[in-house]
C-alpha cells in the first residue's frame, strides 16, 4: 500500500440550512440553483454557494473530496481545475463566474434529494471496525461502523454532514433522508492518467487527450516518496485484501498481516496496481484526510473515487508521474 480530520471549524453551519428529511416527504420542494439551499440561523451565503460548489463539481466529475458545505484545499484544487478547462482564472475560488460556469455545465438539477434506505443498504448490520492493522488481521473487522458511514460514503458526504442533514434520522431501513444529488454520469473510458504530487491531484483523460475527470489524492511524502515517471495499470481488485509483510517495509510491525478487504481496511478495499515495488492506487477509510497527509508511496484516494475511476480503467492504462 505505500499506506500511512478535516477540521469542522463551524460544524453545525451549513447543516442548518436545509430542511429535515422528514419535512421533504410532505412539500417535496426543489433545490434548483435557482432557489439556493433555505436558510436558517447558520446559513451563510458563502458556506451555501461552497456546497453548491462542491455537489456540482462531483456531478462533472471533479471531486472535491468529501461534501460538506466547508471551503478547503481540496475544494480549491477542484474549482482550479474546472476553471482552467473552462478557460477561466484559476484562481480556486467561489465566486460569480465560476459558479455561472458551474450551473451552464452540471445543469439545474436540485442539489440535495431525498433517498430511501434500503434493506441492502442495512445488510446484516455494522460492527465497529478493528483499530490497528493487527487487530484488523486478527478480527477480520474492516467494515463500516454504523449505516450512517455507509451512507455517507454511499453519496460522497462527510459523515458529520449527513447527520446534521439529518438530525432526527435513525438511519434505519425505510428512513428517508436527504443527501448530496451528485448523480455523476460515467467517466468514459480513461486511457492515461497523471498523478501530481505538487497539487495531490489525480488527472484521468481519455485517448484524445481530453480530461474527464479529476481527484484529490495523497501521493506519497518525503521518506516514503511515489515512483518517477510512467507505470502501467496491471491489475484490478475491486475487492482487495491488504498484505503487510515487514521483510519489504521499514514500518508497520515485524509480523506477516492478511487483512480482508472491506472499506476500513488500509486500502479502502480497492486496489488498482501498477504493476511492480508494490505500489498502487487504492482507497482510504479515512476520507477526510485526502490530499492532507502523506502516503508510504502508493496514490491514495476516498473510497468514493477510487470505484469511479476503477470502473474507468483497464489494464494497460499508463498513469504517468509528473
Amino acid at each position: 500500500m505505500m499506506i500511512t480530520k478535516q477540521l469542522f471549524a463551524a460544524a453545525a453551519a451549513i447543516a442548518l440550512a436545509v430542511p429535515s428529511a422528514a419535512a421533504t416527504q410532505q412539500s417535496s420542494p426543489s433545490f434548483t440553483w435557482g432557489e439556493e439551499v433555505p436558510d436558517g440561523p447558520f446559513a451563510q451565503k458563502r458556506q451555501k454557494e461552497t456546497l453548491a460548489a462542491q455537489i456540482l463539481l462531483a456531478r462533472l466529475n471533479h471531486s472535491p473530496g468529501v461534501i460538506d458545505g466547508f471551503p478547503g484545499g481540496n475544494t480549491a484544487r477542484a474549482i482550479s481545475t474546472f476553471e482552467e478547462m473552462q478557460g477561466l482564472s484559476a484562481d480556486g475560488k467561489v465566486d460569480k463566474e465560476m459558479l455561472a460556469a458551474l450551473k451552464s455545465a452540471a445543469g439545474n438539477a436540485p442539489l440535495l434529494k431525498t433517498y430511501t434506505i434500503t434493506s441492502e443498504d442495512i445488510g446484516d448490520g455494522f460492527t465497529k471496525p478493528a483499530q490497528g492493522m493487527k487487530a484488523q488481521a486478527q478480527t477480520g473487522k474492516v467494515g463500516y461502523g454504523s449505516a450512517s458511514e455507509m451512507l455517507a460514503e454511499k453519496f460522497g458526504m462527510s459523515e458529520r454532514f449527513l447527520k446534521r442533514l439529518n438530525p432526527n434520522t435513525d438511519f434505519n431501513a425505510g428512513s428517508n433522508i436527504l443527501v448530496a444529488n451528485v448523480d455523476a454520469g460515467p467517466i468514459g473510458d480513461v486511457a492515461r492518467i497523471e498523478v501530481d504530487a505538487s497539487s495531490n491531484e489525480l488527472r484521468a483523460y481519455d485517448d484524445g487527450g481530453t480530461l474527464l475527470a479529476s481527484f484529490p489524492a495523497t501521493v506519497g511524502s518525503a521518506e516514503f516518496p511515489s515512483p518517477s515517471g510512467t507505470r502501467e495499470v496491471s491489475a484490478i481488485a475491486p475487492a482487495a485484501s491488504y498484505y503487510f509483510d515487514p521483510s519489504d517495509q521499514d514500518w508497520g510491525g515485524d509480523e506477516k498481516l492478511t487483512i480482508p478487504a472491506g472499506p476500513n481496511n488500509p486500502i479502502g478495499g480497492v486496489w488498482i496496481d501498477l504493476g511492480s515495488d508494490g505500489y498502487g492506487i487504492h482507497g482510504s477509510p479515512d476520507p477526510a484526510r485526502i490530499g492532507k497527509t502523506a502516503s508510504h508511496g502508493c496514490v491514495r484516494l476516498t473510497n468514493f473515487d477510487v470505484r469511479r475511476l476503477l470502473d474507468a480503467v483497464d489494464q494497460g492504462v499508463t498513469v504517468k508521474f509528473v
